[in-house]
């Protein structure tokens, strides 16, 4: 392990060993709702309309688990030092929430989902709006088309709050890279689990696999773990070493991630994840867990749990089924061992990097957070 030694004029800032604590979860939230107020005043002009816009905007701003913020905030810190005044930092790295929702807006949107972190998504949200206005049309046609401008709308501003964080250009420069590449990886990793979704189940199990496996990379670990660490290392000025050597920290950690994800999208508790229970078999989710139930598991079982996977009317006792082929088959237990796995490489990538002992403490804490939840 490389440590840098404290940076004696940084104060006390955020809690290294509670990196995503209240207190910072609550930074990142001001500086979120001190900018959508800001844009309150923009869509005001435009017209009474965007109100439900910018309530929604809120609503799904409100609250989350902050990891990508503090993902970006602690690869700085790793570099740097936690900054004198933290607000312009804070402001940046709330930025990637901003775009973390336009992804789960438009996600709810393809998956048809209903709930979102306890409440209707946005789509269900804007049929209920046509409803109430007692709108021409389809319904659903403009519950979509309204979720769809939201999430767009989230991501212009996810940008706007980035370039007017506060830092300066040069940091943003060196940065700028790293979040027009987690752009399109993000993107492109949904256009993926789409094309997954809707595949043919193919026979060999290992092309799959490699498909699902790609879905997680893209889709998920390099826009949750890797690339908001190597934003914030970037704006630090960190060399091209650390920013290097931080992929191999963020990829088996992101990866774990999602798995930890696809076994609370299956065995998860409706109550804590705020999403109905077993909503990813319904949905027909081709995640790795069930890749590699559909490989371990017998024949007449595998055929079974393939006519269950994206049955939308899928009652409480499918869903036990389902779940009784993927633990009785072993598929369960070896995604845990595969978290297991990627955290030890993941923190094995951090021991080797030089880095600031706090900066150090906070991305090992927050990766042990990102894969031991039950949300």
């Amino acid at each position: 392990m490389v440590s840098l030694p404290p940076d004696p004029t940084s104060p006390a800032g955020f809690e290294p060993a509670d990196p995503a604590g209240a207190a910072f979860r609550e930074a990142v939230s001001a500086a979120i709702g001190t900018f959508l107020d800001a844009r309150a005043a923009d869509l005001a002009e435009i017209g009474p309309e965007l109100s439900p816009v910018l309530d929604m905007a809120r609503q799904f701003t409100r609250g989350g688990k902050r990891l990508r913020p503090a993902f970006g905030y602690w690869g700085f810190a790793a570099v740097a030092g936690q900054p004198g005044d933290p607000a312009a930092l804070v402001r940046a790295c709330a930025s990637l929430d901003l775009l973390h929702v336009s992804a789960l807006v438009h996600d709810d949107v393809m998956d048809a989902s209903d709930t979102r972190r306890g409440v209707p998504a946005a789509h269900r949200q804007f049929e209920q709006l046509h409803g109430d206005m007692d709108g021409l049309g389809h319904q659903l046609s403009f519950g979509r088309a309204g979720a769809i401008l939201l999430g767009d709308l989230l991501i212009m501003w996810s940008a706007q709050l980035l370039s007017e964080s506060g830092l300066e250009p040069s940091s943003l420069a060196r940065a700028l890279p790293l979040i027009e590449a987690m752009r399109t990886e993000v993107t492109a990793g949904q256009f993926l689990d789409m094309v997954a979704q809707h595949a043919p189940l193919s026979g060999d199990v290992r092309e799959s696999l490699a498909l699902s496996e790609r879905v997680v990379e893209y889709k998920s670990a390099r826009y949750t773990v890797q690339r908001p660490a190597q934003f914030g290392a970037a704006l630090a000025g960190a060399g091209d070493d650390v920013v290097a050597g931080l992929a191999g920290f963020g990829s088996p950690l992101g990866r774990a991630f999602q798995f930890r994800d696809d076994l609370l999208g299956v065995f998860g508790d409706e109550s804590v994840t705020g999403k109905p229970a077993g909503d990813d078999l319904r949905e027909g989710k081709r995640t790795v867990l069930v890749a590699h139930a559909l490989a371990q598991a017998d024949p007449r079982e595998s055929a079974e749990l393939q006519s269950l996977l994206g049955n939308a009317d899928l009652d409480p006792a499918q869903i036990e089924r389902a779940r009784e082929i993927i633990t009785g088959c072993g598929a369960r237990e070896r995604v845990e061992a595969m978290i297991d796995a990627g955290l030890e490489e993941a923190l094995a990538a951090l021991d080797r990097l030089p880095l600031r002992v706090e900066g150090r403490i906070a991305l090992s804490s927050l990766a042990v957070a990102a894969v031991r939840r039950d949300h």
